[in-house]
């Protein structure tokens, strides 16, 4: 099975501007997130996907793979969905996190290796939610799996809720995941899922992945014990340093 690693990258951040070619301990931080992505072996070959001749030039210039995209993608899937369907040699496309500069190839893997089983269409990583910050933080979006090992529903609020029990305690009673933000998609499922419009659910909750759920796609879900540090802000680099 051949598997394509794509690492969308753009430089308009609204919350940090050029954010993928900022210096993280001498290299930037796309560098690092593609360095790593290598270090997969489930991978066939990695490429970064971006609409900025400054960060193409730059992955270049450190010896990346980078592709131009058009500039009006809406999500990293669009970029994904565009750079895939010029290669039809893959099978399966890993969709990897550009502001993640230490993600741990072990992930990469765990979510390869869910394509083993022929009837996977999506997958991505959940991992226990441990404290009552991280529960009830909008930020973090919460999975609930079903007895397969998939996605029933993403939320920004602590699902489920716990009758008669104060929030603090929810951790007591149930086990909570939260959602690790890689995504894999079989190269076929990929291009059906972009051209899906909004829908209501990923309106209400700001979660791409509910319009996938909505229109009846399965994500197969595996769990992961390692910890991701994405940079959203020039706050988050400073936290990383």
């Amino acid at each position: 099975m051949r598997i394509l690693g794509i690492i969308p990258a753009r430089y308009a951040s609204s919350r940090f501007p050029g954010k993928p070619l900022v210096d993280i301990g001498g290299k930037s931080m796309i560098q690092r997130v593609y360095e790593q992505a290598k270090k997969c072996d489930h991978l066939t070959e990695v490429i970064v996907a971006t609409d900025d001749d400054r960060i193409y030039d730059h992955v270049i210039a450190f010896g990346g793979v980078a592709v131009m995209t058009a500039p009006d993608h809406q999500s990293g899937t669009d970029r994904c969905a565009e750079v895939a369907l010029a290669r039809s040699q893959y099978q399966v496309i890993i969709n990897i996190q550009g502001d993640e500069p230490y993600i741990d190839p072990e992930q990469i893997t765990k979510l390869a290796v869910c394509f083993n089983s022929a009837d996977v269409q999506i997958a991505t990583l959940i991992k226990r939610v441990k404290t009552e910050q991280e529960l009830h933080n909008p930020n973090s979006p919460k999975v609930i799996v079903n007895k397969m090992d998939e996605a029933v529903y993403f939320s920004r609020s602590a699902v489920p809720h716990i009758r008669g029990e104060e929030p603090q305690n929810w951790l007591e009673f149930y086990t909570y995941f939260k959602h690790i933000g890689i995504y894999g998609y079989r190269a076929d499922v990929l291009q059906q899922i972009t051209k899906l419009p909004i829908s209501a659910l990923e309106k209400a909750e700001s979660l791409e992945q509910l319009r996938w759920v909505e229109n009846g796609y399965r994500i197969k879900v595996a769990e992961t014990e390692l910890e991701t540090h994405a940079i959203d802000t020039p706050e988050d680099l400073e936290l990383l340093k």
